[in-house]
């Protein structure tokens, strides 16, 4: 068995002593440590409120935040030393306050508080500062994307349904496809800062504060926008753990989809585009191999962060009134998927940023075919129904695929009129790729006019 009891916070009910096992299977300070800063943060206010209770007197609140201010510097500085009985982040920094300053002041830190909204508010504070963080990267990815599809605005290639070629597009207008994906998740991650950024701390263990403490200035001083108004949901609410995971799947979800494409589009048989060797490995046997590993584990890692969220939901969703300790189980995948999603937008925007296009390649892929529908559309200008413009031009296509013509430009005006005598000789100016992408300038289309459009606006959302 492990040494007494008797030293932890909750050590004075019990007299035996406790499993090491038990001691394991019950700290959480390996991983909830990256949240010191966030902590030593909440108990410098705390200790603030209880100064204005006049439970700390202004001596006792001077040596505190001495105290939490050499503690932050052994954090930062890695020279904090663990010891045993340090559960969590908690319990390890109060015990080492206690060293510094002497037991009989910091005995007074923990008035009133319990660490269950204690650890409410360090997440809650934590994970506010690493959403702003990532707000920022991922508008700059966001940035790079758009920067880049304004240089290459030029650039034509094959549009895709099936993973069949489609009809011709810009390039530009693939990447503004993207970045419409991660604009929305942009704008969702502001919505969940401003609900993660309500106050729990003040409530105690679950029965409100017993020394009526400022709520309103607990939470003013730690920059909440507002207060949780019920001290049972203070406690055990990770809604907002639930959302942060909810979100990172699926922004997970569509840079796999982005990485999808681009490890498609690489490979010899398209050879769209090249990565550079910063975000690509060889292989062990074969040395002629270019790898595109960094875009496999973008698409790879995206089913780490949903079998976190599938994970916790399911620790969650039996977890009675006020504070359990499952509620454990939310640090991990929340921890992991914030450093994941973190890494992520970083290598993607590395990959879009340093990745060359071959131009030739991509326009070299159009294939007269793919204007079978520009066919069908000149004579629905004509005044023909398009349901039997598209049965003519479906004509079309059999007939250049019978006579074993490279494409359905190659018929000759008899047998254009042979199909359908409302064909003309501009039938020949359907045959243009750059006219065909050009014809589409409604809102969301791939004309020129229309993606530059796009990109203004997705610029617009992130500059707000």
């Amino acid at each position: 068995m492990s040494k007494d009891t008797g030293n932890r916070l909750w050590g004075g009910r019990f007299t035996g002593a406790s499993d090491p096992l038990m001691d394991l299977y019950n700290a959480s300070l390996p991983y909830d440590q990256k949240m010191y800063k966030a902590d030593l943060f909440g108990t410098k206010i705390y200790t603030a409120g209880l100064n204005k209770l006049g439970l700390i007197n202004d001596e006792e609140l001077k040596e505190i935040h001495r105290g939490l201010l050499v503690i932050e510097e052994e954090w930062e500085q890695n020279k904090f030393e663990e010891k045993p009985g340090d559960e969590d982040i908690h319990t390890a920094n109060e015990r080492r306050l206690g060293e510094i300053i002497g037991k009989h002041i910091a005995g007074k830190v923990h008035t009133g508080r319990s660490r269950n909204d204690q650890v409410a508010c360090d997440m809650r504070i934590y994970v506010r500062e690493n959403l702003s963080e990532l707000s920022k990267i991922l508008a700059q990815f966001i940035d790079t994307i758009i920067k880049r599809s304004k240089e290459e605005i030029d650039v034509l290639m094959p549009g895709y349904t099936h993973m069949q070629r489609a009809q011709p597009i810009r390039w530009s207008h693939l990447l503004s496809s993207y970045a419409t994906y991660f604009v929305e998740d942009y704008k969702r991650l502001q919505q969940i800062i401003s609900r993660v950024n309500s106050s729990p701390l003040g409530v105690g263990a679950l029965a409100g504060h017993p020394y009526g403490i400022d709520r309103e200035f607990l939470a003013t001083e730690l920059g909440f926008e507002s207060i949780i108004g019920n001290s049972l949901t203070a406690v055990s609410d990770r809604d907002f753990v639930i959302e942060v995971l909810f979100w990172s799947t699926l922004f997970m979800n569509h840079i796999s989809r982005f990485a999808e494409d681009f490890i498609i589009y690489s490979t010899a048989e398209f050879g769209f585009l090249k990565l550079s060797d910063a975000y690509s490995t060889g292989s062990s046997l074969m040395p002629q191999k270019k790898n595109p590993d960094s875009l496999e584990l973008l698409r790879g890692k995206s089913g780490r962060v949903f079998g976190g969220l599938a994970g916790f939901l399911m620790a969650y969703k039996s977890v009675p009134s006020s504070y359990d300790k499952d509620l454990q189980e939310d640090k991990e995948p929340l921890f992991d998927a914030l450093t994941t999603v973190e890494h992520s937008i970083l290598i993607a925007t590395g990959i879009i940023s340093t990745m060359e296009i071959n131009k030739e390649k991509m326009e070299g892929a159009l294939t007269m075919d793919m204007l079978a529908t520009d066919l069908a559309d000149y004579l629905v200008r004509k005044g023909v129904p398009f349901r039997e413009t598209h049965h003519i031009s479906g004509e079309c296509v059999r007939l250049a695929e019978e006579l074993k013509l490279s494409g359905i430009d190659q018929l000759t005006m008899e047998q254009f009129t042979s199909i359908d005598e409302r064909f003309g000789d501009d039938v020949k100016d359907v045959f243009s790729f750059e006219v065909s992408v050009e014809r589409r300038t409604a809102i969301g289309g791939t004309a020129k006019s229309a993606v530059l459009k796009q990109l203004e606006a997705l610029q617009s959302e992130i500059s707000k």
